[in-house]
């Protein structure tokens, strides 16, 4: 039996839509007006096998093992004669004839990613996104026939949507039950399919859909918006759809968790004198008090100021990392003033501080315990 995925370069477990995607990409690189006359014959097989796997029942019966193009009607011969019919028919479900298959199917759903900046995870914020989905055909209203036609009654099935069949086994005849070829199982036909959607009762449309984004949402987190996906066919209920959350990176603040942290160079005067820090915060311009003496590396606190809570009140904080920065290039007025102040510190020649880099726990336990 010929293997139609591999004929159209897809696996076993694609949607109708990869695999329509992959027909026509394969049937417009084939075709004899394009590849000229030696590729007929592939381009033959490539129409086989878009022919078997876009019908629902045809390629449930092909990854039975079945082939429906085989000889014998849908792969009915002797020769085709699978063991899940013999099954069938030995075990409950070979004489008992079948359910026509619904036209209406659920859509399936979609996956969208969304940027938002950091503003918009500390506050929320609420988007509208044009997405690009299938819709219920406007035309038809999702019957697929032409306006003022409706289905009529398979006249080969008469509208049971199967068809009983004799085959031949080792078993010897056998009565089984198959989907009915003229009306692919769905009990009924449509002389008249509708011109909008070709018979498919949904059409492809470009709509706005509403978003609100909860203040906290944190990168890579999903969204779902219930029966805001694709219609299915013939106008059947619409899919889901999600929307993966990606923050963009801030010029100034880095995110962890709820909290955000920047950094902040002053001068060395400042940090020893103090001062009042004037910071463009997402709340706005905000001043920060910076005591005296503050050291290099020392974070200063603003409670409040950073993302919101996914799941509750309040909001994360500001940290303000301060790295304190030396004076270079001094004028000789300058180096005077600071040779007066070094002087006065007694900091002239400082003979500095030499401090253990193995300050683990049990060093410092040590100390404890030694009166250290």
């Amino acid at each position: 039996m010929n293997d139609y995925y591999a004929t159209l370069g897809v696996d076993r477990g694609a949607s109708a839509d990869d695999i329509k995607k992959a027909y026509r990409k394969m049937a417009r690189k084939l075709h004899p007006d394009v590849a000229g006359p030696g590729a007929e014959d592939e381009f033959k097989d490539v129409q086989r096998a878009y022919d078997v796997l876009s019908h629902p029942e045809k390629r449930q019966q092909y990854d039975l093992g079945v082939d429906p193009t085989a000889p014998g009607g849908g792969g009915g011969g002797a020769g085709n004669f699978g063991f899940q019919d013999i099954f069938e028919t030995f075990f409950g479900g070979g004489s008992a004839q079948r359910g026509p298959v619904p036209r209406t199917r659920r859509g399936q759903d979609a996956l969208l990613r969304l940027d938002i900046d950091l503003k918009d995870a500390a506050f929320g914020v609420k988007r509208d996104i044009e997405v690009d989905t299938a819709v219920v055909c406007g035309t038809c209203d999702g019957t697929c026939c032409s306006p003022g036609t409706s289905p009529t009654t398979c006249s080969v099935c008469h509208g049971t949507g199967s068809v009983q069949r004799v085959a031949r086994s080792f078993l010897g005849q056998v009565m089984t039950t198959a989907p009915c070829a003229a009306c692919q199982g769905f009990g009924t036909t449509i002389a008249t399919p509708c011109s909008e959607c070709a018979g498919e009762g949904r059409v492809r449309s470009r709509r706005t859909i509403s978003v609100d984004v909860p203040a906290g949402v944190e990168n890579g987190v999903r969204m779902k918006l219930s029966g805001q996906g694709e219609v299915g066919p013939g106008g059947g209920p619409a899919g889901d759809l999600y929307f993966e959350i990606r923050e963009r990176k801030h010029p100034v603040f880095t995110r962890r968790d709820d909290d955000i942290h920047c950094t902040i160079e002053v001068p060395m005067t400042a940090a020893a004198l103090g001062t009042v820090l004037s910071l463009e915060t997402l709340d706005g311009e905000r001043e920060v008090d910076l005591e005296p003496g503050t050291q290099p590396g020392q974070i200063v606190t603003v409670r409040g100021l950073g993302v919101g809570h996914l799941h509750g009140s309040g909001r994360g904080d500001l940290n303000i990392h301060i790295d304190v920065t030396v004076p270079v290039g001094l004028d000789e007025a300058q180096a005077e003033l600071l040779q007066q102040f070094a002087q006065l510190r007694g900091e002239e020649r400082p003979a500095g501080r030499v401090s253990s880099s193995n300050h683990g726990v049990f060093s410092k336990l040590r100390e404890k315990f030694s009166g250290r």
